[in-house]
């Protein structure tokens, strides 16, 4: 799908920030301006004033960025006092400031005032008022169009999650359940049924079957518990332990609080693939794969361990051209929880390769709510 202009403009927040600003405080010049020739013929050499007070005001509204961007994450209290308190300040600086610079480039304008008008003190609290109106008006501006930035951001994020899931669970149909994994299967099942253990063999065949039911059946979009995932990854594991025989040994660790835990559907799959396929089919001995679940920080901790060979790392993250299936699971995680995930590759004591997750803790309970 072409992305149009105006798309490109948005995507590039620093971008459409300034154009916003310049277009912003232009738009206001130019009123104000229009303001002053309908009430009288303005100063001479105005035009050279105007965008002085233009540029010291898109200025203080940088600095009006800097304190709305400290206390974005804070309290609402915290935050609406902040808004209205830098708005203030920074309203009374500018007209300070256009004050000072307008009776000093156009001292004669001073002599025409009526003497009552001469309190500094009531021209202040005067001028102040509409300072501050425009920087109110300003943050309004600002607060509004970010949360339509977050909004239209979280919308995008939302599409591309389903189109990154769906995508997942082709390449899980493309490379897990490929014709290789599919004729060992039925060769060990073929094995069983010859040496007449007609017993395991049927339950390889129902292990198979819910296998492939599961895979095609769920939808990759689908928040599943832990335990149900765990439940898929056995499904898969029996059928492998087929093949390996006392080459493969599991372990699963699942803590109790982490069991009902909500995570992606799939998302482990293509891990223990990964192990699989490097870390015990290319070793002589086999080896084992570790899976474990626990709930640690308010945050739900995924991680697959093998002892396999591992990988040579570079500053915990895959070598380019490793694991396609580790770079799809991260991306992925990164399409649905954004920078509230984190997808750390480390090395396995003595020898093997760990992958840990950490994604947001939730139950069904709170999804329901």
């Amino acid at each position: 799908m072409d992305v149009m202009p105006l798309d490109r403009v948005i995507e590039d927040k620093r971008r459409l920030f300034w154009l916003l600003q310049l277009g912003g405080w232009s738009s206001w010049a130019a009123t104000f301006y229009l303001g002053i020739i309908v009430w009288g013929e303005p100063p001479e050499n105005y035009l050279v004033y105007l965008p002085i007070i233009v540029s010291i005001g898109m200025f203080i509204t940088l600095a009006l960025r800097w304190v709305y961007r400290v206390t974005w994450d804070r309290a609402l209290g915290t935050r609406a006092f902040a808004i209205l308190g830098a708005s203030y300040c920074a309203g009374v600086v500018w007209v300070l400031c256009r004050s000072v610079l307008f009776y000093n480039l156009f001292p004669e304008e001073l002599e025409k005032l009526e003497p009552e008008r001469l309190n500094t003190l009531a021209m202040y609290f005067s001028n102040s008022i509409s300072g501050v109106s425009v920087m109110l008006v300003w943050s309004a501006l600002y607060f509004g169009i970010k949360y339509y930035l977050l909004n239209q951001e979280e919308k995008q994020r939302y599409l591309k999650a389903i189109s990154m899931a769906h995508e997942a669970q082709l390449k899980m149909l493309r490379y897990q359940l490929n014709p290789h994994f599919l004729f060992n299967t039925l060769n060990a099942i073929s094995t069983l049924i010859l040496d007449k253990d007609t017993e395991l063999a049927n339950g390889m065949v129902m292990k198979l079957s819910r296998f492939l039911r599961y895979s095609l059946d769920n939808d990759p979009m689908q928040q599943i518990t832990v335990a149900e995932e765990v439940e898929s990854l056995k499904l898969y594991l029996d059928i492998e332990e087929v093949r390996f025989a006392e080459r493969l040994t599991l372990h699963f660790a699942i803590s109790e609080d982490a069991q009902q835990a909500l995570m992606p559907s799939l998302l482990l799959q293509p891990l223990v693939e990964n192990s699989i396929k490097y870390a015990v089919s290319r070793s002589i001995n086999g080896g084992s794969i570790a899976v474990s679940a626990s709930v640690e920080d308010g945050c739900l901790q995924l991680s697959v361990a093998d002892d396999g060979p591992g990988l040579d790392l570079r500053q915990g993250r895959l070598p380019k051209g490793g694991g396609v299936g580790l770079a799809n699971t991260r991306e992925r995680l990164t399409q649905i929880y954004g920078k509230k995930q984190s997808f750390r590759l480390s090395s396995t004591e003595p020898h093997g390769l760990t992958i840990t997750i950490c994604i947001p803790l939730s139950y069904a309970t709170q999804e329901a709510a």
